[in-house]
């Protein structure tokens, strides 16, 4: 048994930005999985696994009647669509930095 698997074994994501400020939303593939999600996917982890685009703040939102967590991560693409030099300025691909955390596996 695996110590450990990706969050893209069991969810997916959908990123987004407006200005400097990234939003990824985060969907458990198996709706039995979501009371999983909101207690190992903390905002602390996901600040850790953004640590080199150096978030100045990330804040976690549950939204329960969807069975996702939104992400919002302030200060993280590098100034913004206007200011980047980053290949990926609005921030579209980040979603697969955060799918490849690693979790304790669900039960």
């Amino acid at each position: 048994m695996n110590a450990t698997v990706t969050l893209a074994d069991v969810a997916h994501a959908r990123a987004g930005d407006k200005g400097n400020i990234l939003s990824i939303a985060v969907f458990p593939l198996d709706a039995a999985h979501y009371e999983w999600l909101k207690q190992e996917l903390t905002a602390e982890r996901v600040a850790t696994q953004f640590a080199s685009r150096r978030p100045s703040h990330v804040k976690r939102y549950a939204v329960d009647s969807l069975q996702a967590l939104n992400f919002v991560l302030e200060d993280a693409l590098e100034g913004g669509v206007n200011r980047s030099p980053g290949l990926d300025r609005h921030g579209k691909s980040l979603s697969y930095l955060l799918l490849s955390m690693r979790l304790p596996p669900p039960d």
